[in-house]
């Protein structure tokens, strides 16, 4: 499966956005976990997932071709 990764803020210093092929990733808990594993600096980070530009609230299927934004908390004002 590809998956496009966006990502904003200080998470760009560890993960330029990229296309990625992943296989066995069918969720969003799923892929949290892969690229936690893939960059453990994420680990010690609060962020958030967007998927196709949704905000992901809970557990969510990916499908091929995604856009996956990884974005740090923000506030608005």
């Amino acid at each position: 499966m590809e998956i496009e990764i966006i990502s904003f803020g200080q998470i760009t210093e560890f993960i330029n956005n990229q296309k990625i092929e992943v296989d066995g990733i069918t969720d969003t808990d799923a892929f949290k976990q892969y690229l936690e594993d893939r960059f453990p600096a994420l680990k010690g980070l609060k962020y958030k997932l967007a998927l196709n530009k949704n905000i992901v609230q809970q557990n969510t299927e990916i499908t091929n071709q995604a856009t996956i934004a990884i974005m740090p908390p923000f506030s608005g004002g």
